[in-house]
């Protein structure tokens, strides 16, 4: 049974054929063979699907092959089964019943055995006939067929003792039958490879009025269970891996499979500069699929970032959409989901203790004693690892014997003399704990002195997050991580993950973060959820693969979505800047969210607080402000159209809004260049309330699409920093600081020049001062630090005081979460 398990895995091995002595035929042997792979067609699934009459979805046992080809005419004609028990035995009884036979079975020992042989007109012998049953006992003229495993390779003649009585045997057959299921089973397993069109069965909606919590919404739903909804949209079942009842994650072998499938449509979700409270992107992007698919039967996946627990347990909540429109089980969404986030903490933090322990190690020890502890003799034997030869190749010390090196080659290896004041990788904790945001280590006496001062930022800011959303391959993952720049050396060289020997490590800690995980929207359509980049203090995106996948399984009729955080000068800037450069797709349709809470705030609307009641302004009809706060709009129209694609305006539509206020916007929003503007109520009426939007974000699709990147790759960062600031901020220009400038010409010089920017701002305004609303002009931005994200590809330049650690508020989130210790279920989450 191990044996069959091994191979049931075997991507090499599409079918299984037992021949085994008859004795080792049990169902516990028969049934540890995966029915796709089941060549002999005896386990309990294919026998179900075999008495059902689905036989398109079985493989009949090539003994019961054998058997049927030597008989014809079977219409009212009796069939006797002799000794023919199990799965061999229920097959043949379900084939013969289906030709018209009458069928009896009875074994060998019972006493109506005699009787039965003289009125049988066919004899079938399911294994070796006991001596002490005579042949006479057959009437004349009986066809006989022997399917014994003993007599496959024999033919007996009875005519000798009974004129008209032959035996048949299907021995020969049965192989003959057995190599044509070899080819079925080849056969289904090539076209279980093609694209397979989807048979989804959406999930029904009964929307509320008032509008439940969002935790109640989604507890009311019974979501699928995710392998069915893997199956509903083409996945393979080796293709899964199951995390509870409705997570998965996919693999990336598909990308391989359907790597001749064309693409589908490729559909970004940004917005405009947001209040503290969101405007909703998240729910537009899952309303808009559950309208695509639920309701306008087109092929829709959307394609989301995994929530940091930063926002959960602070301000915002979570990021699983709300209302009608949000992805099940949005407990599930929001905490922890399959455990990316927690590898990648693991990961970032293991480089960050090699750093500090490997200046530790090189501060206390001679070469020689250095050299002997990262080279050790192991069982009498001394060698260096892969990575080591790696480094010792990137030196120019071509040599594999660690006995051979020079006293200068051992220095040379042994050392990466890293100097503590360059260092710019820190530890990092999915908690906003603004404590951290400076830190001493190195204070116990074990440390020997070496103290410095560090830092924690939050964890969805770690390089090894932006690396996941970037990469491609497991590959690409890993050459990324080996290039990660995590200081430099008292030289002024970069020093790599690479060189600290931990690349290998950090891949096996990511190796299943890679891929993406696969939910469900309230409606029953497909989600990924994969990577969490912060937009102001990363590139803000969710996984390059994750859209990959889906754009592979929707098909080239069907629609990926996927969202950009905050305004479209932040997450959607990168979006087209960063993740289009690494991913070598752009986007058909630009949709821009927007809110007239957020415009009025534009317009010169009092403070939004978190966790405050809005004012009046804001719940009663004021078109004077929704019109000054149309300039917020108008300005992220006008940034999408600096990259030439079309833009659908989606207006979320909140019920304290005014019906003039809704016209009022997307008339403005279509003067102002828009593709077209919609009212979208899917957060009440779910996917039903975004048919609209999803009619003009087909149309969109259709229209002709200049695409082009804001900047050249080729021109200095500096220059590459005003651009962003002038042409999507609105700045008159930028100011470095000193610190600044210094790692901009260090970067130059290290060969970093050529790299896009990813900018750390603020997302609650255009410029780099919170308070600004609307469109500020003829303001300076200040750049205060630039670091290097060369792993994931990326210069990061901080604006003015941006911090990479979030602050909890004096009324977090986490006062309302609590455990039913009874029912294990969460409450008071959103």
């Amino acid at each position: 049974v191990s044996e069959i398990l091994r191979l049931n895995e075997d991507p090499n091995v599409q079918g299984l054929a037992l021949d085994l002595p008859e004795s080792l035929y049990s169902s516990k042997v028969l049934n540890a063979v995966k029915p796709e792979k089941d060549v002999d067609g005896l386990s309990s699934v294919n026998l179900g699907h075999l008495v059902r009459g689905d036989v398109c979805d079985c493989l009949v046992p090539p003994t019961v092959c054998a058997v049927m080809e030597l008989l014809e005419n079977l219409g009212g004609k009796t069939v006797l089964l002799v000794g023919a028990s199990g799965a061999v035995g229920a097959a043949l009884q379900s084939m013969l019943q289906r030709e018209g036979a009458a069928v009896v079975s009875c074994p060998w020992k019972a006493p109506q055995l005699q009787n039965e042989l003289r009125h049988a007109d066919v004899v079938v012998f399911g294994s070796m006939k006991p001596d002490d049953v005579p042949v006479s006992w057959i009437k004349p003229g009986t066809t006989i067929i022997s399917c014994s495993h003993d007599l496959l390779s024999e033919k007996r003649n009875y005519s000798q003792q009974n004129n008209s009585a032959a035996e048949n045997t299907v021995g020969s057959l049965a192989i003959a039958m057995r190599m044509q299921n070899m080819v079925k089973t080849m056969e289904r397993w090539i076209q279980s490879r093609q694209y397979r069109k989807w048979n989804l069965h959406c999930l029904k909606l009964q929307p509320l009025s008032p509008v439940p919590s969002d935790i109640e919404i989604s507890r009311a739903q019974s979501p699928k269970a995710v392998d069915v909804l893997a199956k509903e949209i083409g996945l393979l079942t080796d293709e899964i891996e199951i995390y509870g009842q409705t997570k998965a994650k996919v693999r990336l072998s598909l990308l391989e499979r359907l790597k001749d499938q064309p693409d589908g449509k490729y559909v970004l979700v940004a917005g405009i500069t947001p209040t503290p409270l969101g405007e909703g992107k998240s729910t537009v992007t899952v309303g808009l699929v559950q309208a695509l698919t639920a309701h306008l039967k087109i092929n829709s996946f959307a394609c989301l970032r995994q929530p940091s627990q930063g926002p959960t347990f602070g301000v915002k909540g979570g990021a699983a959409g709300g209302g009608y429109a949000q992805v099940i089980p949005m407990e599930e969404f929001n905490l922890h989901l399959t455990g990316d986030i927690h590898a990648i903490t693991a990961a970032n933090n293991l480089l960050a203790a090699a750093i500090d322990a490997r200046i530790l190690h090189e501060s206390t020890q001679s070469d020689k004693s250095l050299y002997n502890r990262l080279v050790p003799v192991v069982n009498g034997v001394r060698g260096f690892s892969p990575i080591q030869l790696a480094r010792l190749r990137k030196l120019g010390i071509n040599k594999t014997d660690p006995e051979t090196l020079t006293e200068e080659e051992i220095s040379k290896f042994a050392r990466l003399d890293i100097d503590p004041s360059t260092i710019t990788w820190q530890r990092v904790v999915d908690t906003n704990d603004r404590f951290l945001r400076k830190i001493t280590v190195g204070q116990a006496n074990t440390e020997k002195g070496f103290v410095r001062q560090a830092q924690f930022d939050i964890a969805v800011a770690s390089e090894i997050m932006a690396i996941l959303a970037l990469t491609t391959s497991p590959q690409d993952m890993k050459e990324r991580l080996g290039k990660i720049v995590v200081a430099n050396d008292k030289k002024g060289e970069p020093v790599t993950a690479e060189d600290l020997g931990v690349t290998g490590a950090l891949a096996v800690l990511m190796k299943d973060a890679i891929k993406p995980t696969l939910m469900q929207t309230l409606e029953g359509t497909p989600v990924f959820v994969h990577a969490g980049p912060f937009a102001n203090i990363a590139h803000g995106n969710s996984s390059v693969l994750a859209d990959k996948i889906a754009l592979k399984l929707v098909g080239e009729k069907g629609f990926v979505v996927t969202e950009a955080g905050f305004g479209a000068d932040i997450g959607m800037e990168k979006f087209f800047n960063i993740k289009c450069r690494a991913s070598g797709l752009f986007p058909s349709v630009v949709v821009l969210v927007a809110t007239v809470r957020a415009l009025k705030m534009h317009g010169g609307g009092p403070n939004v607080t978190a966790g405050a009641p809005l004012k009046k302004e804001y719940t009663e009809e004021n078109l004077q402000l929704v019109a000054d706060g149309c300039c917020n709009l108008q300005k992220q129209i006008q940034i999408t159209q600096l990259f030439g694609v079309p833009v659908v305006v989606a207006l979320n539509v909140f019920k304290t809004d005014s019906p003039a206020e809704v016209d009022l916007v997307c008339k403005i929003a279509k003067q102002s260049g828009a593709f077209d503007a919609v009212p979208c109520n899917h957060w009440s009426a779910g996917g039903r309330g975004a048919v609209q939007l999803a009619q003009a974000v087909e149309k969109a699709a259709n229209q002709k699409n200049s695409f082009k990147y804001h900047y050249s790759l080729e021109l200095p960062i500096v220059e590459k920093i005003r651009i962003i600031a002038q042409k999507v901020y609105g700045a008159q220009d930028i100011e470095l600081s000193p610190v600044a400038q210094s790692q901009v010409d260090r970067y130059t010089q290290q060969g970093f020049g050529n790299l896009p920017i990813c900018m750390a701002k603020t997302h609650l305004s255009l410029s780099h001062q919170p308070e600004r609303k609307g469109v500020p002009t003829g303001f300076i931005l200040p750049i205060s630090d630039v670091r290097a994200s060369i792993g994931a590809g990326f210069i990061y330049p901080l604006v003015g005081t941006m911090s990479t650690m979030p602050g909890l508020p004096t009324r977090p989130c986490f006062y309302d979460i609590d455990l039913d210790p009874v029912t294990e279920q969460v409450k008071g989450l959103f």
